[in-house]
């Protein structure tokens, strides 16, 4: 998949039924390499249209290659990998992004960044070209977790105009096939430490009469989900080890007997509670162990510290098995060492307290013992080895 060496950019612009747009965006990429002298091509990649997107292209001077598999992303992932162009800049062919600008774009990647993105805040949005839910909620919220869970630099994470070195990105093997796919390419060249930048970019109302594709609230749940998912220390293991952390010490910490803190005091009931909040951290922490062992299997670069690596190479099903059977058999033990003064007693009444007292941490135990071996269960399926 090299790119053809006489071809310096493509312009690739996703289409799904553009027919009333298309020309007018084609016309204006061809005119803008006609003016700037850039040896270059553009590039439809058709994800089905049946409204004669693909000859409109084709009348117009554009190259069309057809997307089979369904999605923005699948769009713009099969596009790239059909560019001849060593830069490609990609945009929405409805009209709304500037092709007869992408000077900047081109200036920055000839001088070696590896992923420009444009910025529409800095640019200028034209009134009515962006409802205000996604410009005053969803674009600032997602773009600020993007860059406070990532330390991303880029301040419009969801731009559609933007410019990358083909083969760089091919290199990060994209995979999302959905809208999320503009969230993980600023996040996988983040984390693969590319140089990425920003340059100013304007947005107008798309010529469109039919409403867009995007939905707001599915695909802004969507890429928020990419976001926590792709970042499943944040997400998952700090609040998991927080909560577990204190549940446990709070479970054994009333094993002595009742506690009192200023004016509150914590007994047998608290006790449960605190078991509770141990069991569901203790189910985050391994929730998120699970979710990077399965990204790094289907190829996705989660952030990979010396403590994670050791780790994954020690992890199998059968060293979980056996952390959880040691886990369970101390509750077990406790429970066996219970029953038998209990035979002691002649089966009789119990101090209900007493015995709850002993019997919440080692439930605890035998249930943190119980998720320990079926999540290493699971690890074992994880690391069944196949063909790629």
């Amino acid at each position: 998949m090299k790119a053809t060496d006489d071809v310096e950019l493509t312009i690739l612009m996703p289409c799904l039924n553009e027919a009333e747009t298309l020309a007018t965006c084609v016309d204006k990429a061809q005119g803008y390499l006609r003016r700037s002298g850039v040896v270059g091509e553009v590039l439809i990649a058709d994800n089905g249209s049946t409204d004669g997107s693909q000859q409109i292209a084709r009348d117009h001077g554009a190259r069309v290659a057809d997307i089979p598999v369904k999605g923005y992303g699948a769009a713009l992932i099969g596009g790239m990998e059909a560019a001849n162009g060593r830069y490609v800049i990609m945009g929405d062919a409805d009209d709304s992004y500037d092709f007869t600008n992408l000077d900047p774009f081109v200036e920055r990647l000839r001088a070696g960044d590896e992923l420009v993105m444009g910025n529409r805040f800095r640019g200028g949005i034209e009134p009515g070209a962006m409802p205000p839910l996604h410009k005053y909620l969803g674009n600032p919220v997602l773009t600020w977790i993007g860059r406070t869970l990532f330390r991303s630099p880029i301040k419009d994470f969801h731009c559609g105009l933007r410019g990358y070195n083909r083969q760089a990105m091919l290199d990060l093997e994209l995979k999302t096939t959905g809208m999320e796919f503009a969230s993980e390419m600023v996040v996988k060249s983040t984390l693969a430490g590319l140089k990425v930048s920003e340059v100013p970019t304007t947005l107008r109302k798309d010529g469109r009469s039919r409403p867009p594709h995007l939905r707001s609230w599915r695909d802004g749940w969507r890429h928020l989900r990419f976001l926590l998912i792709f970042s499943p220390r944040w997400l998952f293991l700090v609040p998991g080890l927080s909560a577990l952390a204190i549940g446990v010490l709070g479970t054994l910490l009333l094993l002595l007997g009742p506690t009192h803190i200023g004016g509150l005091g914590f007994d047998v009931a608290s006790q449960v509670y605190m078991a509770a909040l141990a069991i569901v951290g203790y189910q985050a922490v391994l929730f998120a162990i699970l979710t990077k062992l399965y990204a790094e299997r289907e190829g996705f670069r989660l952030p990979r510290g010396r403590s994670f690596a050791w780790f994954a190479e020690r992890a199998s099903l059968e060293s979980f098995s056996l952390a959880g059977l040691f886990l369970f058999f101390v509750g077990f033990i406790v429970l066996i060492i219970q029953i038998i003064s209990w035979g002691q007693s002649g089966f009789g009444q119990l101090d209900p307290q007493a015995t709850l007292r002993v019997a919440i941490p080692a439930s605890l135990f035998m249930v943190l013992g119980a998720q320990t071996i079926m999540s290493g269960l699971f690890v074992g399926i994880l690391t069944i080895p196949t063909r790629k």
